[in-house]
């Protein structure tokens, strides 16, 4: 998720963090968050495939300094995408920029755009050194929030959605987490990490100590990654915001601090929705209602019990339960042995391929892989096995399953479907992980 301007916001009030001297710990990683943060701090090669050494290099001596300050790091990262698709057009949006961006650095041009084998890398990585790590089933923001209050410990990310959050031990931003500065205390010669702690109450003291409890509505209302409400518009069109003494030119920054100077007249979120029902027209006024209880419940813990998994080794999930999904499906998926792409083909029946910096003239590179992602398909989508991904979808099955593929044509992202191929067998899929590999292609 994440909302437009707010880490810049937050950044420029120095008073809403506390200074931590970070040790002997547990600590929640927002392992997607960090693999980027990790790559692009050390402006590492974008323009020719990627710097693999380097990014282990990298990560390595990342999380050798966690080991010296006695920090023990647990890292989610996010899973598939939302079973709802609400967040669909986004999701077509970013892969378009994405796009754009690799053609600007293939020209010379700024941009990010991370090589394709990172998150595969950085899993590895976790492997190799022993670093206990969990894929959420979907988004891990919420999971992430669920574990970190259960052992109450921090949280280290750069996702503004985390000030919105109500966590015990507080959030930590990662551009505020001086690994590279490691100190030592003079009594003891133990090692720590200087780091800077988001507080949710002095943020909410700031504004007149308002209710934590009115954050996910300013956050609904702000309009995050995922989250358009029309109607939103007419509610700032109409309003006059407090924005107070603030003087940041920042348009995002000024409706922010008046968005929260206003909020901050309420005592909960039922008084302040209803208020902002009074600034939109008659028909508008049930369906933003619902909407906006609806969309708040984004911010609430998940009831995904991570301490099983890292304990026991027990992933379960009522999201993912309701899939109906083969229990070595999910076992494989929360341990990261399988990708989210087979998560979005077997739940959405969809494939967003990432873009990377190519010739953008020339047909993408992914059309090299074509025959082998067919083969995935079939296997995935065997039509003997329809019920386990039919049931959430309602999709109709014919007898060659096909599925959407989103890839880049020229400087497009394009559409097309794509067959699954056929297999001579009948491979179900509850069991498909117990074939012998001399009996699956003939």
């Amino acid at each position: 998720m994440g909302i437009q301007g707010m880490m810049s916001y937050v950044g420029e009030h120095k008073q809403f963090f506390v200074d931590l001297q970070l040790r002997n710990t547990k600590v929640i990683i927002d392992g997607n968050n960090l693999y980027h943060r990790l790559y692009f701090d050390a402006s590492l090669d974008i323009r020719h495939g990627g710097d693999y050494d380097s990014f282990t290099n990298i990560t390595h001596k990342f999380f050798e300094t966690l080991t010296l300050c006695d920090i023990r790091p647990y890292v989610v990262l996010d899973g598939g995408s939302d079973v709802s698709d609400k967040k669909f057009a986004t999701l077509k949006e970013r892969a378009q920029e994405k796009i754009q961006l690799a053609f600007s650095i293939s020209r010379g041009g700024a941009g990010s755009v991370l090589p394709l084998l990172i998150r595969e890398v950085f899993k590895q990585i976790l492997t190799r050194l022993q670093v206990p790590f969990v894929q959420s089933f979907s988004e891990a923001d919420r999971d992430i929030v669920s574990l970190a209050n259960h052992w109450n410990c921090p949280v280290l990310t750069f996702d503004s959605d985390f000030c919105i959050f109500d966590l015990k031990a507080g959030y930590c931003p990662l551009n505020y987490f001086q690994w590279r500065n490691i100190c030592t205390y003079e009594e003891s010669q133990d090692c720590y990490i200087p780091a800077k702690c988001f507080s949710l109450e002095r943020f909410c003291k700031h504004f007149g100590n308002m209710s934590k409890t009115l954050l996910p509505l300013f956050a609904v209302m702000s309009g995050n990654d995922y989250i358009n409400l029309p109607a939103m518009e007419m509610f700032f069109s109409k309003v006059r915001l407090p924005v107070g003494s603030y003087g940041n030119k920042f348009k995002k920054h000024i409706r922010i601090q008046g968005l929260l100077n206003w909020l901050s007249r309420f005592a909960d979120p039922a008084e302040a929705i209803e208020n902002v029902l009074k600034y939109l027209r008659q028909h508008e006024k049930e369906e933003t209602r619902q909407f906006l209880w609806a969309s708040m419940e984004e911010y609430e813990p998940s009831n995904v019990n991570l301490e099983d998994f890292f304990q026991n080794g027990r992933y379960e999930s009522e999201e993912a339960k309701k899939q109906e999904l083969p229990l070595w499906i999910l076992s494989a998926f929360a341990k990261g042995l399988l990708a989210p792409f087979i998560s979005d083909v077997l739940v959405l029946r969809r494939a967003i391929l990432h873009a990377q910096v190519e010739n953008i003239q020339r047909p993408s590179s992914h059309v090299t892989a074509l025959s082998i992602r067919q083969v995935i398909y079939g296997l995935l989508l065997n039509t003997s096995e329809s019920s386990f991904y039919t049931s959430a979808r309602k999709h109709p099955i014919s007898s060659t399953p096909a599925l959407c593929e989103f890839d880049r044509f020229q400087k497009e992202l394009r559409k097309s479907f794509v067959s699954a191929a056929p297999f001579s067998g009948n491979f179900a899929l509850t069991t498909l992980n117990e074939v012998k590999v001399h009996d699956g292609i003939s």
